[in-house]
């Protein structure tokens, strides 16, 4: 049976005449009856090889990339169902609860199936550590949303690109791990960006605050067809008041520094628990905490979806969310955090691409500056990071690299903890074993 790739030859008379006939023009002697087919085959083998590494080059940021399409897919179904203006408007914690509710449902059946250490509650030594990392995280998912339903959806994503700034301070001061000046610098640059991008009136004057409105089409479609009131005359995207706005990127902010604390909790944790136990309990305890402030505050209240779009948008937000989380962990664990983190900042350019699309806008220049600061402070400080790194090899114990020697039973693959911001930390960002 000939192999894939050769071209089938015939044995009568007719085929031997035309070897025979064939002139020998490298004067090498005959050709073997198999070698012209080897020689064929080699040409589609080494195309498959060729493939085969460029796909396991880049599968990883390949991952990654498509962790990042649908965190904009689940932005864009946020912030249209949390936008002001619309009737039937939801608040963030609701979307948080959602959420978290299908990340902690999903989570919790593929531990049991995969009968992971320690689930539910994880070790003993570091349940605490556990808790801490999960409240800090729901501040950073209530500051991600709130900020969602006030600003443009470019904006309120710039914004989490303070991360790497805050998590290096943080770091210092808890962990008392190193914060150069030059890291130092980049912050007060990342918080120049935000003023920017927050353009208060009394620095920037009151026009300084709109966006710059290209169509008004898709977001009337969009929105009556969310309000359950086709054909009403919707304008863009709810205008916030300067305070309102202040309020949003303050609130964000803040959301930021509890990402920021996350992760310093991910670092004292290390590889002591299994990564999915660290996210099904972020997963749980945001989703009780964002339904017992619902049920506790007097004006807030958990809204039923109206029409089949919401509905979607609501599960849309829940399996995107679960797929980010996923991807982003898989990608991570296939690529050098450098690379993946410069593609994070796609999420930009996905979100900008939605707002022109969608609410037919574009934030004004002095916003799109800010947003060149921010994320330039963010891609310094990754830098800084990536030169520090000791070039030395890694540390041996037994013949084993000690990462291996403490990489957790799945699959024979170190797992890593990864949310949202995690791939914002640079080198050393999906790396929780320090």
């Amino acid at each position: 049976m000939a192999s894939y790739g050769a071209v089938p030859t015939s044995s009568g008379p007719s085929a031997a005449q035309h070897h025979d006939a064939a002139p020998n023009v490298s004067g090498a002697g005959p050709v073997a009856p198999g070698d012209e087919d080897e020689d064929l085959a080699d040409e589609p083998r080494s195309w498959r090889t060729d493939l085969k590494a460029f796909y396991e080059r880049n599968f990883g940021l390949f991952l990654v990339f498509l962790a990042q399409s649908f965190g904009s897919v689940m932005s864009t179904a946020a912030k249209l169902l949390t936008s002001a203006g619309a009737e039937n408007q939801f608040n963030a914690l609701q979307i948080i609860f959602v959420r978290m509710l299908v990340t902690a449902v999903l989570g919790s059946l593929y531990m049991w199936y995969k009968q992971v250490p320690d689930f539910p509650l994880g070790p003993k030594g570091c349940r605490g550590l556990l808790v801490l990392r999960s409240f800090a995280g729901f501040t950073g998912l209530f500051g991600l949303y709130y900020s969602l339903s006030i600003l443009e959806i470019s904006d309120a994503v710039v914004i989490t690109f303070l991360v790497p700034t805050f998590t290096g301070l943080v770091c210092f001061i808890w962990l008392r791990e190193p914060y150069t000046p030059k890291e130092a610098a980049a912050g007060f640059v990342a918080l120049a960006g935000v003023v920017l991008v927050a353009r208060p009136p009394f620095l920037f004057g009151k026009k300084a605050t709109e966006p710059i409105t290209l169509t008004q089409t898709s977001a009337d479609f969009l929105t009556a067809t969310i309000d359950g009131t086709a054909g009403a005359a919707v304008p863009g995207p709810h205008q916030p008041s300067p305070a309102q706005r202040s309020i949003a990127v303050l609130v964000a902010i803040l959301g930021t520094l509890g990402a920021a604390v996350a992760y310093a909790c991910i670092r004292l944790i290390g590889k002591r628990a299994h990564s999915l136990v660290s996210v099904n309990y972020f997963a749980v305890i945001a989703m009780l905490s964002s339904a017992a402030i619902i049920l506790v505050h007097p004006d807030l209240h958990f809204v039923l979806p109206r029409g089949v779009l919401q509905w979607t948008l609501l599960t849309i937000i829940g399996v995107a969310g679960f797929l980010l989380q996923f991807l982003l962990t898989e990608g991570l664990q296939r690529e050098k955090a450098g690379r993946a983190t410069n593609l994070t900042y796609l999420q930009l350019v996905f979100a900008l691409a939605v707002e022109r699309v969608i609410w037919g806008t574009t934030p004004p220049p002095i916003s799109l500056a800010g947003s060149v600061l921010i994320i330039a402070a963010a891609i310094w400080i990754s830098l800084q990071k990536n030169n520090a790194a000791p070039a030395a090899e890694p540390k041996t114990s037994g013949g084993r690299r000690v990462d291996e020697a403490q990489s957790q039973h799945d699959g024979g693959a170190t797992r890593v903890v990864v949310d949202e911001e995690t791939a914002l930390l640079g080198p050393g960002g999906a790396d929780n074993s320090r």
